[in-house]
């Protein structure tokens, strides 16, 4: 098998990446930059303990024999595979790379294409390369893609009903005063049935301009819109953002500024956020000959919440690929707990249903190692129905600790959840 790639730069002015995008589209965007995928020209599978670190020795493979014409130093240009990997180990779900036949970037108003071929593969229809003479213009990729609104969506409980939720977090408040563990995060989940002509796009769509600070992502069917990133790498430069800690906006100002301030001086979501930035530091470690981080966190807002955030910085000291730093920090304490190992355990306990790929990873790696993950969260995953119909399941978790209350946590998971039901509607 060998891919050959090819990207060339073309012009800007006024193009959206989020108007471009395919059916079934491959989407990591934030802030009208980032990456769309068409088509498919090799798709990588994993499951297991090791689906992280086994996709990217397989990438490295793939990288190596790949012939890649790349004349633009951006990073996402040349060779790119996007990627969703599933939470835990005894996930049914694949965790996958999958590398498109076009690829169309924007970074710092700097517009790009990248057509890749699999000269191994029958199935790739993207044919010759680019033609560096072919005008832009009359390539059909680059017209807005007609968007279907389909019918709103409703969301109801679904595996881990809100009682249930509500019985999980005493159980998790339980173990934690008995010294088990500090902190454990307890997710549940939402579904919905949309028709068969359901158009993904629309609710990507209205994700990107809601929460132009989150990373818009949509891989084999893994959607959202996330405000935590797990891990850049580029250029040996490593970087990652951590949120633990959240409240509700206020509809009035100075309630909302109340309301942040009061966060920042919680002792409780202080505790919680403490966790999450010490398990993301120490397992950076390893990897970098320096690692900062935010001494104190900030308030960040999101359209619908506050967060507490801490952005971690680290220079890269091997050669060491984002895959490999994803598999090292994955599970962070932000989306499993502390200490990770136990909290895993009793957050599978207490859920009793499958998380699939919500709370893993999810992103882009280039041939070069650099590469962008998020964590997938305010999202949910698609599922083809025997009927034809589309089923919607959406996640939402909170992270619990011995001060948590079963009703106020319920409140946060709905809080959560309402990105995804209203980009339903």
């Amino acid at each position: 098998m060998t891919l050959t790639a090819s990207t060339r730069a073309l012009s800007s002015d006024d193009f959206e990446l989020i108007n471009h995008l395919p059916e079934n589209p491959l989407t990591f965007v934030r802030g009208g930059d980032g990456l769309v995928g068409f088509g498919q020209a090799l798709k990588l599978v994993a499951r297991g303990e090791n689906r992280i670190q086994d996709l990217a020795d397989k990438w490295r493979e793939v990288s190596a024999s790949a012939k890649i014409e790349n004349p633009l130093n951006i990073a996402g240009t040349g060779l790119v595979a996007f990627g969703s990997f599933a939470f835990s180990a005894n996930s049914e779900a694949e965790s996958v790379l999958i590398v498109p036949e076009i690829l169309l970037g924007k970074r710092d108003g700097r517009l790009w294409l990248t057509e890749i071929k699999n000269f191994e593969d029958e199935s790739n229809t993207s044919g010759r390369l680019i033609d560096r003479d072919e005008e832009t213009s009359e390539s059909s990729f680059w017209n807005a893609q007609q968007v279907y609104r389909q019918s709103a969506v409703e969301l109801s409980d679904g595996e881990f009903k809100a009682e249930d939720f509500k019985a999980g977090v005493a159980n998790a408040v339980e173990r934690i005063g008995r010294g088990d563990l500090k902190k454990v995060v307890i997710a549940r989940d939402q579904v919905g049935r949309a028709g068969a002509d359901f158009d993904i796009r629309s609710v990507l769509q209205k994700l990107a301009h809601r929460f132009e600070g989150c990373w818009v992502y949509s891989v084999d069917g893994t959607f959202g819109a996330s405000p935590e990133l797990l891990v850049r790498v580029a250029h040996g430069q490593v970087s990652a953002r951590v949120l633990a800690g959240t409240a509700g906006r206020g509809t009035d100002p100075g309630v909302d500024r109340a309301i942040a301030a009061a966060l920042a001086a919680s002792a409780k979501n202080l505790e919680e956020h403490s966790y999450a930035v010490d398990s993301l530091v120490n397992s950076l470690s390893p990897f970098c000959s320096q690692i900062d981080a935010d001494p104190t966190p900030f308030s960040l807002a999101l359209p619908n919440v506050w967060h507490l955030a801490s952005d971690v910085h680290g220079v890269l000291k091997s050669s060491s690929n984002a895959l490999d730093l994803a598999a090292a920090l994955h599970p962070t304490a932000a989306v499993a707990g502390t200490p990770t190992d136990v909290a895993q355990l009793v957050l599978e306990e207490i859920e009793g249903f499958d998380r699939g790929r919500y709370a893993g990873p999810v992103g882009w790696i280039g041939a070069d190692g650099d590469g962008e993950w998020a964590i997938a969260l305010r999202g949910g995953q698609l599922k083809k129905l025997h009927d034809g119909a589309v089923e919607i399941r959406a996640y939402a978790g909170c992270g619990i600790v011995g001060e948590s209350d079963p009703e106020a946590e319920l409140a946060e998971t709905k809080l959560k959840l309402s990105p995804v039901r209203v980009a339903l509607r």
